[in-house]
């Protein structure tokens, strides 16, 4: 496949945007490097450092479409899970290539200069933007003389260091074996020694009752990982049944659920604190949120609702984690409205929202009413809110740091709920006082009175609630709602 040349004109004081043909083919398959990823530490002591415990990384990107700021932009995220992991990034690189190379990612022969920018940055670990196989993995290692990582693999770590609950725990540990079992491999002579003996000599490992072919320690590995994946399946599926039956206690109570999604580090979190009061733990860093919290909130006219806060998405989300963190994701399937949150400051918002929607996708959750939040206004620059406004007129553009934009979040999230479906006029007496709260907690009020024989109310409530209130009915039935 050839590269193509794209031709984009830009106004004179506006930065020109490199594609593929702009360069030449030896400049298109060299490594280049991209500034401004080194977190290198500076005036630090040789003790200091050696209690920091910190992994000297090199990122290695390989660029098959799209424009280099695209690229850069993957590496620079890249980068940010890294020092996520507690890494600290050298050095940054890219090559610009039609497809990864089969056996090494990059391309064999920068496989060397790689080499040198490893050895020139004291670096201790490599990392791939992108899902290595394991051949690819043996292959990078063996050339570059240090532990190669791929971006699934640091994403699974991360997801390990923040996992709190033990639901949570778990949905990352499956994730971890499934992808760890294909690329497991055994180093040295000892982990591909068979445990059992020959029958002849007595050999180490041997003995009476014991003798045969026996079974690789690269085996008995395999066997066990299995096993755990198994059960860890089961005890998923248990927690599961649990989660359901929730929902399933607040659907027949007809509580609207409305799920906040997005980006990872978009602000869900800061989000849901501003909307309830609910506490969640804050932190500008990826992946800071993995256990979905739930609260309850009450709409201006008397409705209660819930607002759940769900784990981040990223680009190329491994789908090991989307499937374990599938019974927590079914949490977004579920609602009546997803708020989607999306960064204002990314330098590619709309590639955020392109990567959310696929995993939404994934799980279901893309039929539902989506109401676009775009957050840290505060630290966005006016010509980009105004371009965002441009791309998303029906977004509410808010910040969750100042405040900023709340109420007005708030009534566009009432504006979305569901309505209970049927309308009714009551007279409740006073000792159903029971009957009264319920219908001010599950259904809509549109008006009240005192009257001597009981409270009358005109409301909206679900079927059930209705069924319950028709020995009290001021009128001949129910009467559908027009709405």
């Amino acid at each position: 496949m050839r590269d193509q040349e794209t031709y984009v004109s830009f106004p004179d004081d506006e930065l020109e945007t490199t594609t593929t043909g702009d360069y030449e083919l030896s400049e298109r398959q060299a490594l280049r490097r991209v500034p401004g990823l080194s977190t290198e530490l500076t005036d630090v002591t040789e003790v200091e450092y050696r209690q920091l415990r910190l992994e000297r990384v090199v990122l290695v990107g390989v660029w098959t479409e799209g424009t280099q700021a695209d690229a850069e932009n993957s590496l620079t995220e890249l980068a940010a899970l890294a020092e996520t992991a507690g890494s600290q990034v050298l050095e940054g690189l890219i090559q610009r290539r039609d497809r990864p190379d089969p056996a090494t990612y990059i391309g064999r022969g920068k496989v060397d200069d790689l080499s040198s920018v490893v050895s020139a940055a004291g670096a201790d670990t490599v990392i791939c933007d992108g899902e290595l196989s394991p051949s690819q993995l043996r292959n990078l290692e063996q050339r570059t003389k240090v532990k190669v990582v791929d971006r699934t693999a640091l994403i699974l770590d991360i997801f390990a260091q923040h996992a709190k609950s033990k639901e949570g725990r778990a949905q990352v540990e499956l994730a971890q074996l499934e992808y760890l079992l294909p690329r497991l491999r055994g180093w040295g002579e000892t982990l591909s020694r068979q445990t059992g003996g020959s029958g002849r000599g007595g050999g180490a490992g041997g003995g009476v009752g014991v003798r045969g072919p026996g079974e690789t320690k690269l085996e008995t590995d395999r066997r066990r990982i299995r096993h755990r994946i198994s059960r860890l399946r089961r005890e998923i599926k248990a927690m599961r049944t649990v989660r359901e039956t929730k929902r399933a206690r607040r659907s027949r109570n007809s509580v609207p659920a409305v799920a906040i999604a997005g980006y990872t580090n978009a602000g869900k979190s800061s989000l849901l604190n501003r909307l309830t009061g609910a506490g969640v733990l804050v932190e500008d860093a990826l992946f800071a949120t993995l256990d979905p919290t739930t609260r309850r909130s009450t709409t201006g006219d008397g409705r209660v609702y819930t607002l759940s806060d769900t784990v981040g998405f990223v680009r190329h989300l491994p789908h090991q984690i989307v499937e374990a963190f599938r019974s927590t994701l079914e949490e977004v399937a579920e609602a009546d409205l997803v708020v989607h949150v999306v960064d204002g400051t990314h330098p590619d918002p709309q590639e955020q929202v392109r990567a959310v929607r696929e995993v939404l996708s994934e799980v279901g959750a893309d039929r539902l009413p989506e109401l676009l939040v775009v957050n840290k206004i505060d630290a966005a620059d006016e010509e980009t809110l105004l371009q965002l406004k441009r791309i998303w007129p029906d977004a509410v553009f808010v910040s969750a740091h100042r405040g900023r934009g709340i109420d007005g979040l708030r009534e566009a999230i009432e504006r979305r709920l569901p309505r209970p479906a049927v309308e009714v006029r009551v007279v409740v007496p006073y000792d159903r006082g029971d009957l009264v709260a319920r219908v001010h907690r599950q259904g809509e009020v549109l008006s009240t009175a005192h009257l001597p024989e009981g409270t009358m109310l005109h409301v909206r409530v679900h079927e059930a609630l209705a069924a319950e209130l028709i020995p009290f009915v001021d009128a001949p039935e129910p009467v559908p709602s027009a709405s």
